[in-house]
C-alpha cells in the first residue's frame, strides 16, 4: 500500500508541475500579446493624432465647427418653416 502512495504521490506532482507551466505559459502568453497590442494601438494613436495636427494645420477646423454656433440650430422645424420657407 505504501508503494501506491508514493507512486499517486509522484504522479500527482509531476502533473501539478505540468499544470502549473501551462498556466505560466498562458499567463505570459496572453501578456505577451497584450503588450504587442499595446505597442501597436499606441503607435496607431501618435499616428492618428499627427494626422489630425496636419489636416487643422492645412484645411482648418473643418466645415462643422460652425455649425453649433447658429442660432438657428434651435428652432423646430415649423419655426424655421415660418421664418426661411414662406417669405
Amino acid at each position: 500500500m505504501s508503494i501506491i502512495k508514493v507512486i499517486l504521490a509522484i504522479l500527482g506532482l509531476i502533473f501539478g508541475v505540468m499544470l502549473f507551466f501551462w498556466l505560466f505559459g498562458l499567463v505570459t502568453t496572453m501578456l505577451w500579446y497584450g503588450f504587442w497590442i499595446a505597442v501597436f494601438g499606441a503607435a496607431g494613436y501618435g499616428v492618428y493624432r499627427l494626422f489630425r495636427k496636419a489636416e487643422s494645420k492645412y484645411l482648418g477646423d473643418g466645415a462643422s465647427t460652425g455649425y453649433l454656433d447658429v442660432p438657428d440650430t434651435n428652432m423646430s422645424w415649423e419655426e424655421y418653416d415660418r421664418k426661411y420657407l414662406h417669405k
